[in-house]
C-alpha cells in the first residue's frame, strides 16, 4: 500500500469539499474573508501594518483558472490574506550554540520532523545571542514553514517551545484566521506543496520566497466546516499513521522470518540429509585436490557442528575473490564509456540489472580495476553499505569498497549467494569499531562457510525459493 498516496487522496477530497458534507447554516466564507479584510484594513489605518505591496483580490471570480470547483459557501483566498508570514534568523556571525541548557531554545529544520518539532536534540543560545535575535521566535499559536532547503514542511509547534527562536530556514505563520489545523492540511495538500515546488529559487540550497509562499491559493470552507474538515482529517491521517506503523511492523517481521529461514537452512535444518548424495569433501577434493576442510584440529569453536555430508570451508577456499578501483577522477578520458563500474551504493541484495555510471576501455587497461563476469557475486565491505551483496547479470567494474567472488568451485552460486546474505549481520558487526567500519578482502575470504553436498545445495535453494515466494505473496496480499 503507498500511504504517501492515500494521505494526498485524503487531503484532496477534504480541501475540495468532499470529505465532509456542507451546513447551510454556516456562515459563508466570503463573510468570514470579507470581516478578515475589514479588520486587517483597520489595522493599517492605525500603522500597526503596512499594506503588502502585491495586494490581490481574492474573491473566487478574480481568479483566472483556479485548480478546481470549490462549494458554494467556499471561498479563494491566499495564504498571505489568512495569516501573517515571518522568517526566522540565523545566529549572528561569529557566534554559536550554548554549550549547556539555557532558557533560550532554537529551533532548526532538522528538528521539525512529521509536522511538529521534536525535542530530543534541541539547540540552546546564550543570553548575549538571544539578545540580538530576540524579535525572531515563534510562538504555540503559529505554524511553522520550512523555506530553504527542505522545502514546504509544514507544522504545528508544541507549548514546550512557546517563545523559542526560529531558523532563517523557516517560517511562522502567524496571526492565523482560520482555523489552525485546516490551514496546516491545506499546506500539507498537493494543491500547495505543488505551488511550492514548482516557484522556489533554484540555487544552491532551494529557496521560498516569503511573497511567493504568500501568494498559495487556499480553498476557504466556512469556518465550522473547516473544524469539522480537521477534525475528520485527524481522524483519518491517524489511520493511516496505523497502517503505516503495522507495514512496518509487517516489514521488519518479514526480514525476521527470512533471516530465520536462511539460519535454518544454513545450519541443515531446513531440508533432511540424504545420506546417498556425495559428501562435500568428497566433492571439493575433486575440484581441488589440495582442499583441506575446517575442522577443530586447526579452527576453534566452529559456529555449529556440521550435519552428515557436509563440512566447514572458508570463503576464500571455495571461490577466487577480488577487488576492485576507482580511476581517477581527473581523467575524464576514464569515464562515459561502454563498461559499467558499480558502487557499493548499487548493491541491492539481489540481481544487479542497472548500474548507472561507465568507464573506458583505457581506464580498465591503465588502473588496477579489474572486470567481473556476469554471475559474480558482489559484497559491500566499508561504509553505510556494508554487508549489502548482489549478483551481477553483466560483466562489470566495482569500485575498491567491493569484493567480488568471480568463481565458486563446488558450491552453487545461489547457495553462496543465501549464505552471504545470512552472516550480513555478522560482517556488520565485524566492520564496527572505527571512523569508517570495514570488513576488508583478508576478513572474507577468512570467514567459514558449511558447506552441503551439491544436491543437497539445489534442494536447500529451491526450500528457500519457495518459502520466500510464499512470504512474499502473502505479504502483498497484506498490504
Amino acid at each position: 500500500m503507498d500511504t504517501k498516496k492515500l494521505r494526498q487522496k485524503i487531503l484532496d477530497l477534504a480541501i475540495r469539499g468532499k470529505l465532509v458534507p456542507q451546513d447551510p447554516n454556516d456562515e459563508p466564507a466570503s463573510v468570514l474573508l470579507e470581516r478578515i479584510r475589514a479588520e486587517k484594513e483597520q489595522l493599517i489605518k492605525e500603522g500597526k501594518i503596512k499594506r503588502s505591496k502585491k495586494s490581490a483580490a481574492t474573491d473566487k471570480s478574480h481568479y483566472e483558472n483556479v485548480p478546481f470547483e470549490i462549494p458554494e459557501s467556499w471561498c479563494w483566498t491566499t495564504l498571505g490574506e489568512l495569516c501573517s508570514i515571518k522568517g526566522g534568523k540565523r545566529l549572528p556571525k561569529g557566534k554559536s550554540f550554548a554549550d549547556t541548557i539555557t532558557p533560550h531554545i532554537y529551533i532548526r529544520v532538522t528538528d521539525m520532523k512529521d509536522h511538529t518539532v521534536l525535542l530530543s536534540s534541541l539547540k540552546y543560545i546564550d543570553e548575549d545571542v538571544f539578545a540580538e535575535i530576540k524579535n525572531y521566535t515563534i510562538s504555540s499559536n503559529d505554524l511553522y514553514l520550512t523555506i530553504a532547503g527542505t522545502i514546504g514542511d509544514v507544522g504545528l509547534v508544541p507549548a514546550e517551545l512557546d517563545g523559542a527562536n526560529l531558523t532563517e530556514n523557516a517560517a511562522k505563520l502567524t496571526d492565523i484566521k482560520c482555523s489552525k489545523q485546516y490551514l496546516m492540511y491545506v499546506l500539507m495538500s498537493s494543491i500547495a506543496q505543488d505551488h511550492f515546488c514548482s516557484r522556489f529559487h533554484q540555487v544552491a540550497q532551494p529557496k521560498l520566497s516569503l511573497e511567493t509562499a504568500s501568494s498559495t491559493l487556499i480553498p476557504l470552507p466556512p469556518y465550522r466546516e473547516q473544524l469539522r474538515i480537521a477534525e475528520e482529517l485527524d481522524r483519518w491521517l491517524g489511520v493511516v499513521v496505523s497502517v503505516e506503523d503495522d507495514l512496518s511492523e509487517l516489514t521488519n517481521y518479514v526480514r525476521k522470518t527470512k533471516s530465520k529461514i536462511l539460519d535454518l537452512a544454513i545450519s541443515g535444518k531446513l531440508v533432511p540429509q540424504d545420506l546417498d548424495n556425495e559428501p562435500a569433501i568428497e566433492l571439493l577434493k575433486r575440484i581441488n585436490p589440495g582442499f583441506e576442510p575446517c575442522d577443530n584440529s586447526h579452527y576453534e569453536n566452529l559456529p555449529f557442528e556440521e550435519p552428515d555430508g557436509w563440512c566447514w570451508a572458508t570463503l576464500g577456499s571455495i571461490g577466487k575473490w577480488q577487488s576492485g578501483a576507482t580511476p581517477s577522477r581527473m581523467r575524464k578520458d576514464y569515464y562515459g564509456g561502454d563498461i559499467p563500474w558499480l558502487k557499493t551504493g548499487d548493491l541491492n541484495d539481489w540481481y544487479i540489472t542497472d548500474i548507472p555510471e561507465y568507464i573506458t576501455q583505457q581506464a580498465l587497461n591503465e588502473t588496477s580495476v579489474k572486470l567481473n563476469p556476469a554471475g559474480s557475486i558482489l559484497i559491500a565491505m566499508y561504509g553505510a553499505t556494508i554487508g549489502k551483496i548482489g549478483i551481477l547479470t553483466m560483466p562489470a567494474t566495482t569500485n575498491q569498497a567491493c569484493c567480488a567472488c568471480i568463481s565458486h568451485n563446488g558450491i552453487e552460486q545461489m547457495y553462496l549467494f543465501y549464505y552471504l546474505l545470512s552472516h550480513k549481520e555478522e560482517f556488520v558487526r565485524q566492520g564496527g569499531g572505527g571512523a569508517q567500519p570495514n570488513i576488508s578482502k583478508e576478513k572474507i575470504v577468512e570467514t567459514l562457510i558449511p558447506i552441503p553436498p551439491l544436491s543437497e545445495q539445489l534442494r536447500i535453494i529451491k526450500a528457500i525459493e519457495a518459502i520466500f515466494n510464499q512470504i512474499d505473496t502473502i505479504t502483498a496480499e497484506l498490504s
